[in-house]
C-alpha cells in the first residue's frame, strides 16, 4: 500500500499576523493570495523594488545580501513552525529573487515587465541548477536558494538583452 504525501495546509492557517517573521516570510501578506501566490510576492517586490532602484550598486547589492540573511531566517523559521519544507505562501524568496533579476536592468518599465517575466519563467519552469537547489537544499537557505539561482539565469538574460538592445 503506498500512501500520497499529505496535502500542504492552507497558508491562512498558519499565518500569524503577530510574528515579524511571518509577514517577512508571506511578503507581508502577498502570499497569502489564494491563487499564483509567487506571481503575487514578485509583484508586491515591485514597488520595493522602485524605491532602492536609484541607489548605488554597491548599496543596492548590500540591501539584496540583507534581504537574503533575513529571508533565510524568516523562511526557515516560518516553514518549520508550519511543518511544510518550502509553502508556496512563503514569497520572500520571490522578492529577493527579483531584486536580483533588477540588479542589471536599466530604469524603465519595459525592463521592469522583462524582469518580471524572465523571473517567474525561471522560477516556474526551473531549470537546471535552479531545480537542483529546490530538491536538496534544506531549511531557509533552500528556500531562497532555488530562486536566487533563478533570478541569476533571469539577470543573465536580461543582461544579454540590454548588451544587444
Amino acid at each position: 500500500m503506498t500512501t500520497s504525501p499529505a496535502p500542504e495546509r492552507p497558508a491562512r492557517a498558519g499565518f500569524d499576523p503577530r510574528r515579524a517573521h511571518h509577514w517577512i516570510a508571506f511578503g507581508f501578506g502577498s502570499g497569502l493570495a489564494p491563487r499564483a501566490p509567487g506571481t503575487f510576492g514578485t509583484l508586491a517586490a515591485i514597488p520595493l523594488y522602485l524605491l532602492f532602484a536609484g541607489l548605488s550598486w554597491p548599496f543596492y547589492l548590500g540591501l539584496l545580501v540583507l534581504a537574503t540573511g533575513i529571508g533565510i531566517w524568516a523562511c526557515g523559521r516560518t516553514a518549520r513552525e508550519l511543518g511544510v519544507h518550502d509553502p508556496s505562501a512563503i514569497v520572500w524568496d520571490e522578492f529577493a529573487g527579483f531584486w536580483l533579476t533588477m540588479a542589471v536592468a536599466p530604469a524603465g518599465w519595459g525592463w521592469i515587465l522583462a524582469g518580471f517575466l524572465l523571473f517567474r519563467l525561471f522560477d516556474i519552469w526551473k531549470p537546471w541548477p535552479v531545480r537542483l537547489a529546490d530538491r536538496h537544499v534544506e531549511g531557509g537557505l533552500g528556500i531562497m536558494l532555488d530562486d536566487l539561482i533563478a533570478g541569476a539565469m533571469a539577470a543573465l538574460v536580461l543582461l544579454g538583452a540590454v548588451w544587444l538592445l
